[in-house]
This record gives structure tokens, C-alpha cells and sequence, in this order.
């Protein structure tokens, strides 16, 4: 390969490589491809808790979730931003259109990160919810982050990943009482 002083910027003649790229530099290429997936979810039923007055609390508003994951993935440096939202699905089944979206994006290895805002949103369904973070998420190499609840999967050893199971359990509880308490 020769080179050609030109204007104090060099100039290669020969463009082609002599040699391949490094399998680092490859990877860190391709992993600016991927998105970070930022999954909202707000069930009927907390819209329903949320109102107070006739005015909607903006602590679990759809917004307010978009705020938080956007900041935290901004913060973090987190690749391609990617909301996927689910407004007014229950976290107890995942038939849900947002999170279907999401998870055939994660499938097609195009995402690198999944956040929420807690492991609620995710899901209510314990059994399901250990399963997408036990098993699936780490098959298609995604990294899952829960903020309030400090869950990062990159992390295993932590406090916080030993309790994440009780936390699904409750979540799970949680969704159960207003159908105790109508009858259902």
C-alpha cells in the first residue's frame, strides 16, 4: 500500500484492506445496528388506580415511563432507542402487541438491551416473567434492565437479582386482588 502526502492528510492509493478488520471492531460495528428496546406497559386496571380527582397520576403514565427509560438509556449510552408500549394490557398474559413487537425484534437478534421501568411492567405473571428473563432473554444475548427495581441481568450475583424472583411472585399477588375482591 502507498501513500501520498497531500495537503497534511494522507491519502491511501490502495483502498482495499490487506487485512481483515479485527473481530472486535466487527462487533462493536454491528452492535451500533442493534436497539435498545424500551417496553411501557399500562393495564386498564392501573388506569383505573390512577385517577385521582378526575386527573390521571403521572407516576405510571405511559409518559412518564417513556421519560424515565429514555433518560436512563440516554445516561447509560445505550444504542438506538426503541419504545415498545402496550397501553392498557394487563401484565398477566403476553398477548400483548407492543411486547410481541418487541419480541420478534429480540428473536431477529436486533436488540441488545431491553429496559422497563420495574419488573411489573414486563409482566404479572411470575412463572412467564422468570421465564422471558431466565431463559429467553439471555438466548437471544439481550441484556434485561428493570430501573426501580435496581434488576440488571449483567449482574447476577447481585441483592437485587436473588429478590427480582419474590418481586415477580408479588407482582403476580398484586394482580390477582381486584378479582378477589369482585368475585371473579
Amino acid at each position: 500500500m502507498t501513500n501520498l502526502l497531500t495537503y497534511d492528510t494522507m491519502e491511501t492509493t490502495n483502498p482495499v484492506l490487506a487485512v481483515a478488520p479485527l473481530k472486535e471492531e466487527t462487533e462493536m460495528l454491528r452492535a451500533t445496528d442493534k436497539i435498545t428496546a424500551l417496553y411501557c406497559r399500562l393495564s386498564v386496571e392501573d388506569l383505573k388506580g390512577d385517577k385521582k380527582g378526575g386527573k390521571e397520576d403521572v407516576s405510571n403514565s405511559i409518559q412518564n415511563q417513556k421519560m424515565i427509560l429514555f433518560q436512563y438509556a440516554r445516561e447509560n449510552r445505550f444504542p438506538n432507542p426503541t419504545f415498545f408500549v402496550d397501553d392498557g394490557y394487563s401484565g398477566t398474559n403476553y398477548d400483548r402487541p407492543g411486547f410481541q413487537a418487541m419480541l420478534a425484534e429480540i428473536e431477529a437478534g436486533r436488540v441488545t438491551v431491553c429496559i422497563t421501568k420495574d419488573l411489573s411492567r414486563l409482566g404479572r405473571n411470575s412463572s412467564l416473567t422468570g421465564l422471558y428473563i431466565n431463559f429467553t432473554f439471555p438466548k437471544y444475548n439481550v441484556r434485561y434492565i428493570a430501573v426501580n427495581d435496581h434488576f440488571d441481568t449483567i449482574d447476577p450475583n447481585s441483592t437485587d437479582s436473588d429478590i427480582a424472583g419474590i418481586k415477580n411472585w408479588f407482582n403476580e399477588f398484586f394482580a390477582r386482588i381486584p378479582a378477589a375482591k369482585s368475585g371473579r
